[in-house]
């Protein structure tokens, strides 16, 4: 198993259900994770981002194959080439296939010319910038006025090649209100392509996905066939083999492709709690030869949260010991941590997704608010009041949300306008302890950016990270707003703003420093 976390044990079910033997690898800075623990057998390695220590700990092992999960190489096609090339046998799409897909600027030429509608690019704003090689939010930026692009562009590059080790970037029109909704593939070595229904992704914060489900409320029967036949379309232009996904951005009733995911997606267990089909153990078989023999269809509704490490306000990551770890045993629940176990800043601050699902949509979410309201985390900051938040909201019970969700509805904020005081204050008390100040009104600027309280002279690490840029000095005249420090975390970049104009007094930190949450990094004059 080429990867970490949650999904490499999730792989490792899979797998022991299927009767087969299971290899974890570790870099130096997990030793001490759940899923190096949880294998038949455990190989140390280098770093999860090189090829050749995944190949060199299955051929130590006799391992026959290798899963490469979600992130880090998952859709690298040299990777996916240099496993075949060892007699390995590699449970994804063909190198070919990953390359076409991987490169969001050739997957778009490739639709067009399958003729599935994608976005314009544009020079004009409102656009986002958006690495080629991106995925996860990651390499995305969206901007307003042009005097904002530059800077955009170097810092969608800076991020997209510490993640991905390619800056490339491109620029699309920017769609202020569209919801995400992606179809699931499942594709054999024989020609057939399957449609297993969307999910509704829309829910996200710095472009990352917080709550998905099926079906969508947005989509009817006509609708969904649309654009079901629009991802197989694709999938068989690139010639598809395995498990994958077709994101696309629904605007009314128009979509643009966006992307296709050659991997298992996060979320994929809510298509499996509405198609009863086990896609883990179907890329095993498909990866075996084996052809697709079922007919997907949906029953009921699935709803997945993702309980993460960070701030529930300004969803930073945040890092620390789990002290104690409850999670609920009504619904399904796939996680990579147990109690104990410290979450770090070197990789993703996911803690488990909860799924529930019911025979409708309405008594998914019940199910999911329980579960929630019965679920304990102490040692370290996570997002579960948002969580609580997010699932009794009534814009999210409604089936109203847009990928603006939380720009028109701060985390933990009160109650809408348009909803009678007293009914929203019954759910906000049953699902949170006690409220929390609201997160900034833009959700992309909260994504990349972090201040110094209003009116504080003192600018201190949001998270634990690493400073990549020093933009000030001592004696450096600032304007309120303008980029002081950027720290990196998680292959995300936080920007630390300027509260008000000020000249810098100390400069305490340099590029490359490592500090500590809540580390002192610029003074200002008072």
């Amino acid at each position: 198993m080429a990867n970490r976390g949650e999904i490499a044990l999730r792989v490792f079910r899979a797998a022991r259900e299927l009767g087969v033997g299971t290899v974890a690898v570790v870099a130096p800075d997990d030793t001490g994770s759940l899923h190096a623990r949880s294998a038949d057998e455990t190989v140390d390695i280098a770093s999860y981002l090189y090829s050749e220590e995944h190949i060199r700990a299955a051929k130590l092992t006799g391992a026959d194959a290798i899963h490469p999960g979600y992130g880090f190489l998952a859709e690298n096609g040299d990777f996916a080439e240099a496993v075949q090339a060892a007699g390995i046998t590699w449970i994804g799409p063909p190198p070919a296939a990953l390359r076409a897909g991987g490169d969001k600027l050739a997957a778009k030429r490739i639709a067009a010319e399958a003729g599935v509608p994608t976005i314009p690019e544009t020079d004009e704003p409102p656009l986002i910038v958006k690495a080629s090689a991106g995925g996860g939010g990651r390499g995305m930026r969206v901007v307003r006025a042009h005097a904002e692009l530059d800077d955009a562009v170097q810092a969608a590059r800076r991020e997209a090649k510490a993640a991905f080790g390619d800056d490339t970037v491109y620029l699309e029109r920017y769609v202020e209100r569209p919801r995400h909704v992606e179809i699931q593939l499942l594709a054999d070595e024989h020609g057939t392509v399957l449609s297993l229904g969307e999910r509704d992704c829309s829910v996200q914060r710095r472009h990352q996905k917080v709550l998905e489900e099926s079906p969508s409320p947005a989509l009817d029967p006509d609708l969904r066939a649309r654009m079901s036949d629009a991802a197989v379309r694709f999938a068989q232009a690139i010639g598809y083999v395995g498990a994958g996904t077709s994101e696309f951005m629904l605007d009314g009733r128009d979509f643009y492709f966006l992307e296709l995911n050659g991997r298992i997606q996060v979320e994929h267990p809510v298509t499996e709690a509405v198609t009863g089909i086990d896609l883990v153990q179907w890329q095993l078989r498909i990866a075996a030869g084996e052809a697709l023999d079922i007919r997907p269809e949906l029953r009921g509704a699935a709803v997945e949260v993702r309980l993460y490490a960070e701030d529930p306000r300004t969803f930073l990551p945040q890092a620390g010991r789990i002290e104690k770890l409850r999670l609920p045993t009504s619904v399904r629940v796939d996680a990579g941590v147990v109690e104990g176990d410290e979450v770090g800043t070197s990789y993703d601050p996911m803690i488990a997704k909860l799924i529930a699902s019911g025979a409708t949509r309405d008594e998914a979410l019940d199910r999911l608010g329980q579960a929630l309201a019965e679920t304990e985390v102490t040692g370290v900051t996570t997002n579960l009041p948002f969580l609580r938040w997010l699932v009794a909201h009534p814009a999210l019970r409604a089936g109203e949300t847009t990928t603006a969700f939380l720009v028109e509805y701060p985390p933990l904020s009160g109650p809408p306008a348009a909803l009678p005081d007293q009914v929203w204050r019954g759910a906000f008390r049953l699902n949170l302890r006690s409220p929390a100040p609201q997160a900034p009104p833009d959700v992309d600027a909260a994504a990349h950016a972090h201040g110094a309280r209003a009116g504080s002279s003192t600018i201190t690490a949001p998270m634990p990270g690493t400073v990549i840029k020093v933009n000030v000095h001592e004696g450096s005249t600032v304007e309120a707003g303008d980029p002081l420090v950027v720290l990196e975390a998680m292959k995300m970049e936080t920007p630390l703003l300027a509260p008000y104009d000020a000249t810098v007094k100390t400069v305490h930190v340099e590029e490359g420093d490592r500090v500590a949450g809540g580390a002192l990094l610029v003074e200002l004059d008072d």
